[in-house]
């Protein structure tokens, strides 16, 4: 296992300085997405996937993981709302080859949100439907495909996003702080690490999405023995963020994934 950081956890950087921030860390990784100043260029990704990916080639640090988003915010094109699969896979057919272009090693998407006069198992059905058309998309591609449960999506809990995962075959961009926020035990969330195709790290407690390493309730050694013992070997994105979402907004980015780079280390040094 290895760090990567997430540039949309610095929303006011370029994503050279994104890039620059990883390796004066000693991490030397970067996830990449559509957020803040560090935004890769979505229509140039789905209309030109390979000169997109030759953009990315002088950051001159290994990009683990691209997260994509089909529409506008959370409730745009989600996988939940019916009558997209069509236009998601044309999408996301031009992503995975973004992906291969660039050498990223996973792409991932979100679930879906419960929509107007959905149900959850009318949303999960849906959901469903649209997991199993990507991953055939996905399938031909090196990079892999993975969802993040999250807090508003339809996959709230642990058994459910079980079900998602054992009825399509994608596995998961896993956060536990997602989980703990909404008051699961860590071991309960345990269960889904062998899913884990990528991994994100904040700490949290219930009711709070994201904490101060020394407030939250996660266990991030336990955390990384169970990834290990699940034979997980992919990177480990510090996601400390300063955004609207969820009151995230008072954490000092920089002290708290440092803190968290520390801890791993320390973990690592160990075993």
């Amino acid at each position: 296992m290895r760090l990567s950081l997430t540039s949309w956890s610095m929303p006011a950087c370029t994503l050279a300085e994104c890039a620059g921030i990883s390796k004066a860390l000693g991490i030397g990784a970067l996830d990449v997405g559509l957020f803040y100043a560090s935004a890769l260029d979505k229509a140039k990704i789905l209309a030109e996937p390979e000169a997109a990916a030759a953009d990315l080639a002088a950051l001159g640090v290994e990009i683990p993981n691209y997260y994509h988003l089909f529409g506008d915010g959370l409730g745009g094109r989600n996988l939940a709302l019916p009558g997209t699969i069509d236009a998601n896979a044309r999408d996301l057919e031009a992503v995975m080859r973004f992906a291969d272009a660039a050498g990223i090693g996973s792409v991932f998407i979100l679930p879906g949100v419960i929509n107007p006069g959905q149900s959850r198992a009318d949303a999960a059905r849906v959901s469903r439907e649209s997991l199993n058309a990507l991953a055939a998309v996905a399938a031909p591609f090196s990079a892999r495909l993975c969802f993040e449960p999250h807090v508003h999506s339809l996959a709230e809990s642990p058994d459910l996003v079980a079900e998602l995962v054992a009825e399509t075959g994608v596995g998961l961009a896993l956060d536990y702080s997602h989980f703990a926020c909404l008051g699961y035990r860590q071991e309960e969330i345990d269960p889904l690490a062998p899913h884990a195709v990528h991994v994100h790290l904040r700490q949290a407690r219930m009711g709070a999405l994201q904490a101060k390493f020394a407030q939250g309730t996660l266990n991030f050694p336990a955390m990384f023995g169970t990834l290990r013992d699940a034979g997980y070997s992919g990177a480990l994105a510090i996601e400390y963020v300063h955004q609207d979402y969820m009151n995230t907004l008072f954490e000092d980015v920089l002290t708290e994934t440092v803190t968290m780079r520390d801890c791993f280390r320390s973990w690592k040094e160990a075993n």
